[in-house]
């Protein structure tokens, strides 16, 4: 049987939001079978959980916003697409303030902690959803359209596309496919860190937004270079961190997908959309598990190798 995982022990982290510039601490425990990836809001007077889905998500702007009631957490993405990228099933995070912390702007400090913690394997299933027809959907049109899709593939395969516009960004590699049976999640996306202009920079500040973000954190850009001394980790940095984060919106489904993703300029809005927009259709995709983990898709099954 191809089982459910969550962590082996606790761990813990403690960093700064991105937009809210608050310290958070992050406690991440071991959960049981079927529970999912649910947020806990220590902080409040009276403790709520957020489980993840797609109906969960109430902001898509600058990032991904899940929310039970007045209780919410934002920024969540780079911690789900650890998540996803190592095949987690169930997990409880323990949260002191509304905002996941930034840590380095990658989703490579989420993925030590929870390969330091250790992977368990459970004694339920693992659930997927495998996508049986084409979805997709789009805003805007000529040159300012945006599309995503999600399409019936054997295994789990992104593909996305950006367009910025930019010297810096133009110089680099602007469209990247990444397969989780043929690529190393850990080794090729996890590293690629968000990135901003500092005139947005300005702009987000004036408004009481990116109050934690700068060099330490963030890939920052003027009008013509990367102000970073250490340059780029990966020479299409900027692309693969689109699809760090689109994996991590998906994985905000509430199951890991069997299927091909593909987007041109798509965000956090879009991705969220395009997930609304597969659950209105239950013709286009089914729940599926595999009694022999011989027969799930390559890349599924395997537990991601520790640092």
């Amino acid at each position: 049987m191809l089982a459910q995982r969550t962590l082996r022990s606790l761990t813990r982290a403690v960093g700064v939001g991105l937009h809210s510039g608050q310290r958070v601490e992050l406690t991440l425990r071991p959960a049981p079978p079927d529970t999912g990836i649910v947020f806990r809001r220590v902080d409040l007077p009276q403790p709520v959980d957020i489980a993840v889905s797609a109906t969960a998500v109430t902001d898509t702007r600058l990032a991904s916003t899940i929310s039970s009631g007045q209780a919410r957490v934002f920024t969540v993405e780079h911690l789900m697409s650890a998540c996803a990228g190592l095949g987690l099933d169930n997990l409880y995070i323990d949260i002191t303030a509304e905002e996941v912390p930034i840590l380095d702007g990658s989703a490579a400090s989420f993925v030590f902690l929870l390969q330091s913690a250790g992977i368990a394997v459970q004694t339920a299933p693992k659930r997927f959803v495998r996508m049986l027809d084409t979805v997709r959907v789009s805003d805007g049109e000529g040159a300012n359209l945006k599309w995503a899709q999600l399409a019936p593939y054997e295994g789990y395969k992104l593909s996305f596309e950006i367009d910025f516009d930019h010297p810096a960004v133009d110089s680099t590699g602007q469209r990247v496919e990444f397969d989780m049976g043929l690529n190393s999640y850990v080794r090729d996306i996890a590293r690629a860190r968000t990135f901003g202009f500092t005139k947005d920079v300005e702009m987000m500040r004036a408004n009481g937004l990116a109050l934690g973000g700068g060099l330490d954190n963030a890939i920052v850009m003027d009008d013509y270079k990367v102000l970073n001394a250490e340059g780029l980790r990966y020479n299409d940095e900027f692309v693969k961190h689109k699809i760090l984060d689109a994996m991590g919106d998906l994985f905000l489904l509430g199951k890991p997908l069997i299927g091909a993703y593909s987007a041109f300029r798509s965000g956090h809005a879009l991705n969220n959309k395009l997930l609304r927009h597969l659950l209105e259709q239950p013709q286009a995709w089914e729940v599926v598990s595999f009694d022999d983990e011989r027969r799930a898709p390559r890349g599924l099954a395997q537990l991601a190798p520790a640092w």
